[in-house]
């Protein structure tokens, strides 16, 4: 089990594979003692069976769902205490602490994928988060908006600003940059939510487009769907975030090129594979000039039929005499 001072230092940074196009420093806040003690959250407690490959990869079923669930090195210790606690006892069921990683894709018909990252396992702890929240329940922080690949509004959750991330993001190549700084978008319903989520309207002026709400609410886990309804407001909606960390547009596109660059070219699915391939046209079989061939022979045997019908003539008087 996960002690909490082990918490304060993970908690609101799920590693994630989707970012928002923004600046490398962190935004400038006027109202901090507003945001004093605001961070930027996702973590809850989920109940299901726990399965690990021997190629030790660890998958989550609840309701009948699977779920990949991972883990960072810094946090290995917790997946092996959990693995032993499951030898240990033979109950595969377990009552995890967790942050929630999704995956959105550019086909907006295509559905997101939902995964875990394993934080802690609780035991009935009379403090902390899993005595805070009951299963299926996650506190999010984070901004309420719209983004392109969801239809739907998520909660963005952004990694928290710090000195050390800074000065580690500052010395740091483009794609670990990108990579620590990315976000998790979760798709959250919440009806007559009092602040409307922020969509981006190309039509109008940075100074007219306005910015998301940055919410604190508690929400429920939606197995079958996959995402997550308002409970209950943690704390009012402010106008303004917190210090927060986001990947700036010249070190994503500097990632995209360098993958680009990196792919291996693909080989034409349809067309010539072989360079001899243009001398393979004779192989081609051709009956049309077999035609012409055959005609000559056919004029030929007229003659021959001329001849006997001339010799049949002069056989006639012959006839006749006897």
């Amino acid at each position: 089990m996960m002690t909490e001072t082990e918490l304060e230092q993970t908690t609101g940074t799920p590693e994630t594979t989707e970012t928002t196009e923004t600046t490398d420093a962190p935004e400038p806040n006027k109202r901090e003692s507003e945001n004093e003690g605001t961070i930027f959250q996702a973590i809850g407690i989920v109940l299901g069976e726990v399965s690990v490959s021997d190629e030790g990869r660890a998958m989550l079923t609840i309701a009948g769902k699977d779920y990949p669930l991972f883990y960072t090195s810094r946090l290995r210790r917790a997946f092996n205490a959990l693995k032993l606690e499951i030898k240990n006892t033979g109950e595969a069921t377990q009552r995890l602490i967790v942050y929630p990683r999704v995956i959105h894709f550019p086909q907006r018909n295509k559905p997101h994928q939902l995964s875990f990252q394993l934080v802690g396992f609780s035991k009935g702890e009379p403090d902390g988060v899993a005595a805070q929240l009951q299963d299926f329940e996650f506190q999010l922080r984070g901004l309420w908006q719209f983004i392109p690949v969801c239809r739907g509004p998520v909660v963005s959750i952004f990694r928290n600003f710090n000195d050390d991330r800074l000065d580690y993001i500052k010395k740091a190549e483009p794609a670990q940059k990108v990579r620590f700084m990315k976000a998790s978008h979760l798709p959250m319903m919440w009806k007559d939510s009092p602040v409307k989520p922020f969509r981006f309207n190309p039509t109008l002026t940075k100074e007219e487009q306005g910015h998301p709400a940055f919410i604190q609410v508690k929400a429920k886990f939606l197995p079958d769907r996959s995402l997550f309804e308002f409970d209950a407001l943690l704390a009012p909606p402010l106008e303004k975030a917190p210090k927060f960390l986001k990947a700036s547009k010249a070190d994503k596109t500097a990632v995209q090129q360098e993958k680009r660059q990196s792919k291996p070219k693909h080989k034409p699915s349809t067309g010539r594979q072989n360079p001899e391939a243009k001398d393979q046209k004779p192989t081609i079989k051709r009956q049309k000039p077999t035609t012409p061939e055959q005609k000559p022979e056919t004029t030929k045997q007229k003659p021959s039929t001329v001849r006997k019908r001339i010799k049949a003539k002069e056989q006639k008087p012959e006839d006749k005499t006897v």
